[in-house]
């Protein structure tokens, strides 16, 4: 699990162009984000998002708790969910949920986490765009969410790496 910000700030990538000619990528820079929240399996693929307007403890929880409805989590069934160190996910004010276990990864090591490779995967219809308003990009974004989440083998090649543990 991890979040991403998103927002009216353009992401500029490289692109290719015919010889000679320039590529022109429209760009107006404004400070307005969103953040998106994605759970991955990636044994399976399987991934569930949020598109949520900050990053709090409150929001996490908030988080959290939709993930473990969507998940049907009870005492009974146990998910043991990695994370990083953000101040959010480590503050003592976090509620626990009965049946979802977080574990912490090293610090500074974003390279371990798995849903840090969903991010490029999420980008991809928000690269060299100019969205006119957060609706705007929540709806573009909400769209890839819903593909990716059709899409389990996409998620399953990025995130499933060879020395992550392989049990389902």
């Amino acid at each position: 699990m991890d979040e991403h910000r998103i927002g009216l700030k353009p992401i500029i990538r490289r692109v290719w162009s015919k010889v000679g000619q320039r590529p022109i990528v429209s760009v107006h820079h404004r400070y307005e984000w969103l953040y998106v929240y994605g759970f991955v399996h990636p044994l399976s693929g399987r991934t569930f998002w949020l598109l949520m307007p900050t990053v709090s403890v409150d929001a996490f929880y908030a988080a959290l708790r939709a993930f473990a409805e969507h998940l049907n989590i009870s005492g009974h069934k146990r998910i043991f969910l990695f994370l990083d160190r953000a101040g959010w996910h480590t503050s003592r004010k976090l509620e626990r949920l009965p049946g979802l276990s977080l574990l912490y990864l090293p610090p500074y090591s974003p390279e371990l986490q798995p849903a840090e490779h969903l991010w490029h995967l999420s980008d991809a219809p928000l690269v060299n765009r100019c969205f006119s308003s957060l609706d705007d990009l929540e709806a573009a974004q909400a769209e890839r969410c819903n593909w990716l989440q059709d899409h389990p083998e996409v998620i399953r090649s990025t995130t499933n790496f060879h020395w992550w543990p392989q049990i389902a």
